[in-house]
Formats: C-alpha cells, structure tokens, sequence
C-alpha cells in the first residue's frame, strides 16, 4: 500500500471516528432527557400558587400550566386544583392544602413512575394506572407523608388527610392501596378507612436506661393504625366525585374513539368543548366550538418560564393542553382553523403551525426575562365570587371562560350559536360547596413573587374551574 493509500485510510478513519462521537454526544442528552416527563395542572379554582421548580419561588397557578418534577403547589383556604397525568389519572387538592412533586420519570422499561408528597390538608387520588397484568411492567403511584407511604400499582380512589405531625387519614372508595411505613406493610381495600397515629418525636429521641424502657421506647417510635370497616364522609368528598364523573362521562366518545392517541390527559375537556371530524386533505381532526373566521387558537395565552427548560407556551383556554402540545394547528379552507392529532413522541413547548393564513400571528417566546407573559386575554382564573347563575357564551369566544362542565349540553349551544351568530345567555350547574380548613393560607394580597407583563391587552373571564354536569 503507497504512503498516499495510508494517509486517505487514516483521514476517513479520524473521520468516521469523529463522526461517530458526534452520534454519540447527541444520542446521551436524548436518552437523558427521555426519563423526565410533563403532566397538567388541568384545573385551578380560588387561591392557587404553583412553585414551578425547587427554589424558583411561589407564583400565581392557572389551568394547563406543565407540571415537571420538583414542582409544588398549594391551595387556599378557598381554593382547589387538579393535576392529570398521561393516563388520565387525577391528584386533587382540597383547600388549605399542600404537595411537592418528588418524581415524575419513566422506569426502564417504560413504567411510569410518580412519587407525590403531601406536606399539608388532604388530597384524592384518581388512579388509572396499567397494572403488570396489562402490560410487562406496571406503572406506580406513590404518595407520601411524614413517615408513612401509599403505594398504587392498579386503579384505586382514595383519599389522604394529614392533620399535621400527629395523625392521618386514609379512605379508600375503590381498588387497594398498600400503606408501608415503620410499622411494616398493610393492605386497605375498598370502602375501608385507616387512621394512623405517628410515632411522638420526643420518644424517638429519649435516653434508654433499662431495658423495659428500651422495649417501651421501640413502641412508642413506631407509628400505630387502626382500620375501619367504612369511612367517614368528608364536605370535599362530593366536589371530588363529581371531578372524577366529570372525567368518566368525558374521557371516550364516539368521534374521538378513533384518535390512537397513547395519553388520555385532556381527552375530557376536548370532548366537552368541541368536536372530532374528518377533512379532506387533513384527515381526522379537532375543532373547538364557539369559533369564527377570524378567530385564531394563539389569540389568548401566555409565555411561562421554567428554569432549565425555558419559556413555554400556555393556552389560556379550558381545552388547551393536547392541541399545543401535540400535533399541528392547521387552516383548512371552508373550515377555518382545526387541530391535527399526532407526532405523540414529541412534546412540544410551543405549537406548531400548517397552512397558516398571511398575516397570522404565531406565538413567539421572549428572548428575555423570568417573568409570565400574557398574550390577549391571557389565562382564566377563577373569581373570588364563583360561577354565576347564568353565563353568556359569545361567538368567537372558542370556550374561553366557561368552567368545564358548567353548561349541559354545551353542543347544543353550540348549534344555537352557529345558526344565529349571537351571544347566548344560560344557565350554570352550580358547584358542591366545600368547607375549607384551618389550615392553609388564603385573602386577596399578592400571589406570588413574580407579576404578569401582558403584551397585550389581557382582562378578567366570567369564571374558569371544573363544574361537572
């Protein structure tokens, strides 16, 4: 081989060394950032604030802001919230009450993982989970308080109620939940109720001189339950229940059967506020009621910022998790525009657009700043007077400002308000009233640490929150 030969040979040697490194260096972050995963606070009512990652500081919370791991939030004393998982699972806080997000991953088979911590109040868990019976490996749902654990690794409904260091109480409505902790494991089944007494710390931290005290000491550090044939009925039990018929009447209807879609977060709210069709030339896709043709899905949002992961896009309509997360927005002509399910593998930050019309607006991120950024009229939020009796629903609104389920038969509305092309005025299915705690904080002052720059025009709604039907 000539001395030329040899040099080419090591040249496209160093080469495909060189590339192959860059494969490599790209291949890592990927792999890395596939175990971290983004779910939904799909519902805010009253007093909410949302940290969104450890130390960021706590800020006012609006419905469909991402949750990621780390993130806490805490109602009060008027207020209450959901978070929804992929699967469709649902954790609701009742008022004056706190949580932190310890994990939110993917185990190495693909397994969902969640490890929730109650700090204060009582929260219910909607669990949805695939057992190791659907598939090769279950999905986890894990909530924890104090010393003690609830572990979920089927579908169960409970409720968890932590009355400060001392004691808490746990009711199951449906399913099995396993409780571990320093007295060792327990199953509670279905309409079952368990009370646990925590360990004092001042036993745990006593001077052993004999070895009865000894023996007396051991006692005293372990927690101590006592399981009850039924449980009793909590004021938030009903608002609860009703969240929860709100999802079941919701989650699957004949238009979206045919979605394919592997998540289930937000399946619900599309139903309710708009329509599944076919399109020639688009295929299967969404469209939400209540639009005209000069209405636009960016019209009305906001930008959040998230430490490590930048700004992201926040629509500030009930319906908007899945169609600007997922999928593109596109304009079909006759049509107006509609939302294109697909592309499952990608979360994305901020929407995509097809077919888009000249002059259309598409959200742009700040290049600059912490701070959320409202677009329009921003995000919903919850008044500090409730629904009101009757709400008027005008065309071009697309939803914005009606509280999930608040209206029966919204479609129907719809129709009327296609056919004249005016506002119509209806009645609201009231909420079950809750009682807050004595926990908790609450009143009118400043939510946060952070304030909201509009960049455009951005006003108060008529209500937002979850009123089932």
């Amino acid at each position: 081989m000539s001395i030329q030969s040899i040099a080419k040979k090591n040249v496209a040697e160093k080469k495909a060394l060189a590339i192959s490194i860059l494969l490599l260096a790209l291949v890592i972050p990927a792999a890395a950032s596939s175990q971290a995963r983004i779910v939904r606070l799909s519902d805010v009512q009253g007093t909410v604030q949302i940290e969104r990652a450890p130390g960021d500081g706590f800020d006012k919370a609006f419905m469909n802001l991402p949750v990621i791991e780390g993130t806490r939030i805490k109602t009060g004393k008027d207020g209450r919230a959901e978070i929804e998982f992929e699967d469709g699972s649902a954790l609701r806080l009742a008022p004056g009450s706190e949580i932190n997000f310890a994990g939110l991953s993917l185990g190495d088979e693909g397994q969902k993982l969640n490890t929730v911590n109650l700090v204060s109040g009582t929260v219910y868990a909607d669990v949805h989970l695939k057992s190791a019976y659907e598939k090769k490996t279950g999905d986890r749902f894990q909530l924890n308080f104090v010393d003690e654990s609830l572990t979920v690794q089927q579908s169960a409904h409970f409720r968890a109620e932590l009355a400060g260091s001392a004691r808490a109480t746990v009711a199951v409505f449906k399913g099995t939940v396993t409780a571990t902790g320093p007295s060792g494991p327990f199953d509670l089944a279905a309409k079952r109720s368990a009370t646990i007494n925590f360990a004092k710390d001042a036993a745990k931290n006593q001077d052993v001189t004999t070895a009865a005290d000894s023996a007396k000491n051991d006692a005293a550090q372990k927690d101590t339950f006592k399981i009850a044939k039924n449980y009793e009925t909590e004021p938030t039990d009903a608002w609860d229940h009703q969240q929860a018929e709100y999802h079941d009447r919701y989650a699957t209807t004949t238009s979206s059967a045919s979605l394919a879609s592997p998540y289930a977060y937000g399946m619900s709210d599309l139903n309710y506020y708009g329509n599944f069709m076919l399109v020639p030339g688009y295929g299967s896709v969404w469209q939400p009621y209540f639009i005209g043709s000069n209405w636009s899905p960016f019209m009305d949002g906001a930008w959040s910022f998230y430490p490590g992961m930048g700004y992201m896009w926040v629509s500030g309509y009930p319906w908007g998790w899945m169609p600007y997360n997922y999928g593109n927005w596109a304009f079909a002509s006759g049509f107006g525009w509609v939302w294109q399910p697909g592309n499952w593998n990608s979360w994305n930050a901020y929407p995509t657009v097809v077919n888009a019309p000249a002059k259309t607006l598409i959200p742009t991120a700040p290049t600059v700043g912490h701070q959320t950024v409202m677009v329009g009229r921003g995000l919903a939020f919850e008044p500090a007077n409730g629904t009101p009796d009757r709400l008027t629903i005008s065309p071009g609104s697309a939803g914005f400002g009606v509280p999930r389920g608040s209206v029966s038969h919204l479609d129907r509305v719809a129709k009327t308000i296609d056919r004249t092309a005016r506002p119509v005025s209806v009645s609201t299915v009231q909420p079950v009233p809750t009682f807050a705690p004595a926990s908790g904080f609450g009143g009118s002052g400043p939510m946060g640490e952070r304030s909201a720059t509009p960049a455009t025009s951005a006003h108060p709604v008529a209500a937002a929150g979850a009123r089932p039907r």
